[in-house]
């Protein structure tokens, strides 16, 4: 369990702060994570890599010359912010281009998608290349839904020693898609996680069990099984990674056994050996090996191994030389160190004309938004609960992050004489920014909606209140592309909406409809338990999610009914 803190809610920014401290030499603090604090050659392709905190060397720690360019860094187990990326990726690049790649989340390919689009649009070349190398989160035949774990490390190093060496974006870009080809994993676990402040872990193993297929935010296994011998664990993580290997391997690999947290050097290396020796008899030449800390999962009990099958021109790469603070291979000549500056964006959308009734409206958005903040305060523990039983467990913290970021930028620009649309853009935007996670960004999209649907007028209807309505759902349709029965926020969101909707046009009063609709999200919520994921963390682990409801969903269902509470105590009044 983590001790050493103040702040729990601050941990990872505290911690990011003493990394850099610590790390001056090769990193230099930007608002969103860390960048090389050495010159970069002009024209170099931007390799810019990322995820939540909680995982060191990963990410921050593979920052520097012949790997990552910059790191964008999220909350404890929590994707960067799309803001979080697109600042980081604007302090790295120098004109050659930007590869984002980082492991396939939904909240990470929901943020930094839309960094990327952002950086795009104003001129900055920018691709993906997302990591999908543990076989235990989806067959083979389904590799693209797979998530990325400690085979991070093969197509960071790939991508990286290709943009040291001049290579254009095209050319980088192909390389690192051929590396994560070329990547397979599976990992275990003896003990679960804890996350800062929290009193117990995300999730526990059997006395005498281990639990298989885990992932590196806390979720658990996909299966537990007895616990093995060290030769017994080796055959089992050897075997299942052959069987799964590229089509195109040959018979030089590297092994990389990477710890989670808490298992001991030591006992890595005695699995190592036990690795070795099987390889070998499958007659595999070992090549450079990993054997350590790579990426973890705070205090986990628990191990991955990763096999990247080479060929001649990966070869190339992963030998290449680096300097990073985690990760140094070979010899570079030193760097200059470089001033840099970090960008700020604007978090309002100040000029924005505001009607007398837009502005008497924001104030009760931002009692509707306080209200919200109460109900997540109340039911944090529970949501996180609820979302380590197939998730990573941050689903109740992630949503105080945003909500708590939301009202106090809604006060502060409601304060300022904001109307509406002003006051919710600003909500919306660090909503998004400080909550991360897929969460984060579809209510900071929802919130955001609302208030560009309703605008600044000089009177509001119901009808302006079913077009908001609509509006929310469609930004969280749109931006999470998830559907009814998938198991998440959009099945609680449908029938709210329908029902609302209905309400209103069948002449209910606006407290009536929503109490209506938000009975509707309630029910439709607590039905989810019924439901096989099909989306999200919770996917892979479609059993254990079974006969419990969608923590998205269930969020969904609690900030409705306590907005209906709240607009039937205006209404009275």
């Amino acid at each position: 369990m983590t001790k050493i803190f103040d702040d729990p809610a601050q941990f990872a920014d505290d911690a990011l702060d003493g990394f850099v401290a610590a790390n001056r030499k090769y990193v230099a603090r930007v608002d969103g994570g860390v960048v090389r604090s050495t010159e970069t050659p002009e024209g170099q392709v931007a390799v810019v890599i990322g995820g939540g905190s909680g995982h060191y060397p990963a990410f921050a720690g593979l920052v520097g010359a012949g790997l990552a360019a910059g790191s964008a860094c999220g909350n404890m187990f929590a994707s960067p912010s799309a803001g979080q990326v697109y600042r980081v990726a604007k302090a790295s690049q120098t004109g050659g281009g930007v590869l984002l790649s980082y492991g396939n989340y939904a909240g990470d390919v929901l943020h930094f998608g839309q960094a990327q689009e952002k950086l795009n649009a104003e001129g900055i070349e920018t691709r993906t290349v997302l990591v999908t190398d543990d076989i235990a989160s989806a067959p083979l035949e389904e590799i693209g839904k797979r998530r990325g774990i400690a085979g991070d490390l093969t197509v960071f190093k790939v991508a990286g020693a290709a943009a040291e060496a001049g290579l254009d974006l095209d050319e980088v870009e192909r390389l690192a898609i051929k590396a994560n080809h070329h990547t397979r994993s599976l990992g275990v676990a003896f003990a679960g996680c804890t996350l800062p402040g929290a009193s117990e872990p995300l999730f526990t193993v059997p006395e005498g069990m281990m639990s298989v297929g885990l992932g590196i935010h806390g979720e658990p296994g996909i299966s537990d099984l007895p616990l093995p011998s060290a030769s017994e664990l080796a055959k089992l993580l050897v075997d299942g990674l052959l069987k799964d290997k590229p089509e195109t391997a040959g018979h030089r690999v590297v092994p990389i056994l990477n710890g989670l947290g808490t298992v001991k050097y030591d006992e890595l290396f005695l699995l190592f050996g036990k690795i070795e020796a099987l390889l070998t008899a499958a007659g595999l030449e070992i090549v450079e090996p990993e054997c350590g800390e790579l990426v973890t999962s705070l205090d986990m009990s628990g191990l991955s191994l990763t096999l990247f099958w080479l060929d001649a021109e990966l070869e190339k790469f992963w030998a290449a030389p680096a300097d990073t603070p985690a990760f140094r291979k070979g010899n570079l000549a030193p760097r200059r160190a470089r001033a840099v500056e970090s960008l700020a964006e604007a978090a309002t959308m100040p000029g924005l004309a505001a009607t007398p009734a837009s502005t008497a409206l924001a104030a009760t958005a931002v009692g509707v938004l306080k209200e919200a903040r109460s109900v997540v305060v109340e039911h944090e523990e529970a949501l996180g609960k609820l979302d380590a039983i197939a998730g990573d467990g941050d689903h109740g913290i992630g949503m105080r992050r945003g909500v708590d970021a939301a009202v106090a930028a809604a006060e502060k620009s409601h304060a300022g004489g904001a109307g509406l649309e002003e006051v919710l853009a600003a909500a919306g935007e660090q909503w998004a920014e400080r909550a991360g996670g897929t969460s984060g960004a579809l209510w900071g999209a929802a919130v955001t909606a609302v208030g560009r649907t309703l605008g600044s007028k000089d009177a509001y209807t119901a009808a302006d209140a079913a077009a908001a309505v609509n509006a929310l759902r469609d930004a969280i349709v749109t931006l999470g592309k998830a559907e009814a029965g998938d198991k998440t926020m959009v099945d609680a969101l449908l029938p709210f909406a329908e029902t609302f909707t209905k309400a209103i046009d069948d002449g209910g009063s606006l407290a009536g409809s929503l109490r209506a609709a938000a009975e509707a999200a309630a029910e439709a919520a607590d039905a989810t338990a019924g439901l096989s994921p099909r989306k999200g963390r919770a996917r892979p682990l479609a059993e254990k999610s079974l006969g419990h409801p969608d923590p998205g969903a269930v969020s969904f269902g609690l900030i409705a009914r306590r907005v209906a509470e709240y607009a039937a105590t205006i209404e009275s009044h």
